[in-house]
């Protein structure tokens, strides 16, 4: 008898179109989100869904709508639009070069690359010495960006004077003024795809900011990949605060206040004489092995949980959650599993925060504190005989500390 082949998953399904790692985000934001577009095409069982989703594009691209994380705000990262005032500054004194290049994938709603063209405007650029595009898979954010109509949610920096130049009220939205929405050229476009942009570029500067951190590592490779075809030879990389240390070639601080705007490090020319050593991936083939970029300069874990501390202190939670998954991925360990359940309970996933606690104290038996976390879930639940007994634990912990 043949066995038929098993269907896909809606995670691998995921994964293959958008290079979404679904532990990022979590399986009950997935299964809420299939649950939606379940009820809204009233599919009769997952099965039937799936069926659907592979026979219609559409429906394939309202799913991602309901799943990606289209979180962003004007001009978040204050340090990345310092670097890039400093960008116009240089280009006004060479007005001899061609308009900056700039791409912005993903884009959200539209608030980073307006917020570039603010930054390029206010800088004393003129209009026609830049150019923005940007990309997103979601066709509801490019929505919203394109109508350039935004809540106090998209403003969360403490300087809002930029709200009053370039932004009008009408009633509790703010609008955004023309001269800033016809700066910016909006597309949809998916970074996995090989001929993302082709034919385009090459750009002066690429924003390509808080993808990394939920894609798995062959996405982030191919996304490594594009950025690498798509920049300048002396183009700026900016990816989100956590991520450099998730690409595998050889990148740089550019200089600025950023330690997350990037350039290339430029190739050592061997000596006089010397015969120049084949490219790394061309040895590393030829040894039957992958190219070693990541393991010449191995991320640190403690950095990222360091990042992924202050991420969730400034209550971006998503990002730092992915962060500690990113730290874990490199190296276990208590603290960060510890950490990560605590995020975890700020987002209500109690299961997954079990499951961290119970992963530190594996690492690391005598964590008082992740034993009395576990006691506060039970009681949550109504069992006190475990709380009491996670409490009696953290107890000798505690106990064994003093002891002489």
């Amino acid at each position: 008898m043949t066995i038929p082949p098993t269907s896909p998953t809606v995670e691998q399904l995921l994964g293959r179109w958008i290079g979404l790692d679904a532990t990022t985000i979590g399986t009950t934001a997935i299964d809420r989100a299939v649950r939606l577009r379940m009820a809204a095409v009233a599919a009769a069982d997952r099965q039937a869904y799936l069926a659907r989703l592979a026979a219609d594009r559409d429906e394939r691209d309202r799913l991602i709508d309901e799943v990606v994380v289209p979180e962003s705000w004007f001009f978040r990262d204050e340090p990345v639009f310092d670097d890039l005032r400093r960008l116009a500054t240089a280009r006004r004194a060479t007005p001899h070069l061609r308009p900056l290049a700039i791409l912005c994938a993903p884009c959200a709603a539209g608030e980073e690359p307006y917020s570039v063209a603010m930054t390029l405007l206010d800088a004393g650029l003129a209009p026609e010495r830049f150019q923005i595009e940007a990309f997103d898979v979601s066709q509801q954010a490019l929505g919203r960006a394109v109508a350039g109509r935004y809540s106090a949610n998209a403003f969360r920096t403490p300087d809002l004077a930029f709200r009053d130049r370039w932004f009008r009220r009408d009633g509790t939205v703010a609008v955004l003024d023309e001269r800033i929405r016809s700066r910016v050229a909006f597309a949809w476009g998916n970074l996995l795809d090989p001929g993302f942009c082709a034919g385009r570029g090459p750009y002066d500067v690429f924003l390509c900011r808080n993808l990394l951190i939920y894609l798995d590592a062959d996405a982030r490779r191919q996304v490594e990949r594009t950025c690498d075809r798509l920049l300048a030879t002396d183009g700026l990389l900016v990816v989100g605060a956590a991520e450099p240390a998730m690409l595998a070639g050889r990148w740089t601080a550019a200089g600025g206040t950023s330690s997350f705007v990037l350039r290339r490090v430029a190739p050592t020319p061997p000596p006089a004489g010397a015969v120049a050593a084949p490219p790394r991936a061309v040895a590393a083939a030829a040894n039957g092995r992958d190219a070693p970029g990541a393991a010449e300069n191995p991320p640190d874990p403690q950095a990222i949980l360091d990042e992924a501390q202050t991420l969730g202190d400034s209550g971006r939670i998503t990002e730092a959650i992915a962060c500690c998954r990113h730290a874990a991925a490199v190296a276990p360990t208590a603290p960060g599993f510890f950490l990560m359940a605590l995020l975890e309970l700020r987002t209500g996933a109690i299961e997954q925060a079990e499951a961290c606690l119970h992963k530190a104290l594996y690492l690391d038996p005598e964590r008082a504190d992740a034993l009395l976390e576990l006691a506060r879930i039970a009681d949550a639940r109504g069992d006190r005989t475990m709380a009491d007994r996670y409490r009696q634990s953290a107890a000798r912990v505690v106990a064994r500390r003093d002891e002489p």
